[in-house]
C-alpha cells in the first residue's frame, strides 16, 4: 500500500466524473476535429461536397446552441485508461467505477442504449453488458495520475473495420493498397469525412488495437516516427485523391486524417488493420492527478 492509495469516495467521485465524461463525449466535439472539418469546408470545390459539410457544420452547431448529442448513435463505450504507477489506484475498483458511470449517464441523462447481447439481443437499457464497456488498460512508468479516455465508437463506422494477415513480400505498398481499398470500398457507409486509424505490425490481436488507437489522436498530428508519418501523408493523399468525398457524394475530402500506430512484428507476418472514425470523431479524456484533482476535456 502506498500512502496515496485511493479511498472508497474517490472511486466514486470518479464514476460521477465518467458519467459526465460520457455525456461530454457525446454532445461536445474536440476543438481539433472542429477545426478540420472547417478547413475541409473551405477548400471544397465540388458543389454537392460544399452542401455536405455546410450540413455538418449546421449539424455542430445547432447541437451546440441546444445542448444535444451530436449523432444519436450512444456507440459502443470504449475506454483507454492510462494508470500511471506512483497512483495508487485499484483497478478493479477503477472498472467497476468505470461501469457504473456508464450506467448512471445512460439512465439518469437519458441516452439510448444501443449495446445487446450478440446472441439474444436482449437490451439492458444501461450501454453495458457482459464484457461491455470496453476497457483498455495501459500502465506508465513515472506518472502519478490516471487518465481515462473515452471513444463511444458508433456502429455506422465501426462496421467499417478490416483486417489482414499480409505476406511480407507485399511490403509497404501491400499495406497502403489495403488501407485505399478498405476506405474507398467502404463508401458513405462510416459517414466521411473520416479519421482513418492503421494498425501495422505485432499480433492479430494487437494490430487490431492499435487501430482502435490510432483514431484517438488529436485529429492530424502526426505519428513521432518520420517513416510513419511519411506514410500517414501518403495515405492520407491517396484517399482524399479518390474523390469518395463527404458522406460517400463527391469531393476533396474524404478523410481529414490518417493516424498510423505499429508494433514490431514476426519475420514471416505482415498484419495490417484499419479502423474507422465518422467525422463527428467522439472523444473525452479525465484525468485524476495525485491529490484527487478531476478534470475532464479533450
Amino acid at each position: 500500500m502506498t500512502n496515496n492509495t485511493w479511498s472508497t469516495d474517490r472511486y466514486d467521485t470518479v464514476a460521477d466524473a465518467i458519467a459526465k465524461l460520457y455525456v461530454k463525449a457525446l454532445k461536445d466535439m474536440p476543438p481539433d476535429v472542429r477545426d478540420a472539418l472547417t478547413k475541409a469546408e473551405q477548400r471544397e470545390t465540388v458543389k454537392m461536397g460544399r452542401t455536405v459539410l455546410s450540413t455538418i457544420q449546421q449539424n455542430i452547431a445547432v447541437a451546440d446552441q441546444q445542448n444535444l448529442l451530436i449523432c444519436q448513435d450512444t456507440g459502443t463505450p470504449v475506454y483507454f485508461i492510462e494508470v500511471g504507477e506512483r497512483s495508487g489506484v485499484n483497478p478493479v475498483q477503477l472498472e467497476r467505477a468505470i461501469r457504473h458511470g456508464t450506467v448512471q449517464a445512460t439512465v439518469t441523462h437519458p441516452l439510448r442504449s444501443s449495446v445487446v447481447s450478440p446472441i439474444t439481443r436482449i437490451n439492458n437499457q444501461n450501454n453495458t453488458g457482459y464484457r461491455v464497456p470496453v476497457i483498455h488498460w495501459e500502465f506508465v512508468p513515472d506518472r502519478d495520475d490516471v487518465q481515462v479516455v473515452i471513444v463511444p465508437k458508433g456502429s455506422g463506422s465501426e462496421n467499417m473495420t478490416y483486417f489482414r494477415m499480409l505476406l511480407p513480400a507485399d511490403g509497404v505498398q501491400g499495406i497502403k493498397r489495403f488501407v485505399l481499398d478498405s476506405v474507398v470500398g467502404s463508401g458513405g457507409n462510416p459517414c466521411p469525412p473520416v479519421i482513418v486509424g492503421v494498425g501495422i505490425g505485432g499480433s492479430s490481436d494487437l494490430c487490431m488495437l492499435l487501430a482502435k488507437k490510432a483514431i484517438i489522436r488529436p485529429c492530424g498530428q502526426p505519428n513521432p516516427s518520420p517513416e510513419v508519418a511519411g506514410l500517414e501523408n501518403e495515405l492520407l493523399e491517396a484517399i482524399n485523391a479518390s474523390g469518395l468525398g463527404p458522406m460517400g457524394l463527391g469531393g476533396l475530402t474524404t478523410a481529414l486524417a490518417v493516424h498510423v500506430e505499429y508494433a514490431a512484428t514476426h519475420i514471416s507476418q505482415n498484419p495490417v488493420a484499419v479502423n474507422i472514425q465518422c467525422w463527428a470523431a467522439r472523444r473525452g479524456r479525465l484525468t485524476v492527478k495525485n491529490d484527487g484533482d478531476i478534470t475532464i476535456g479533450f
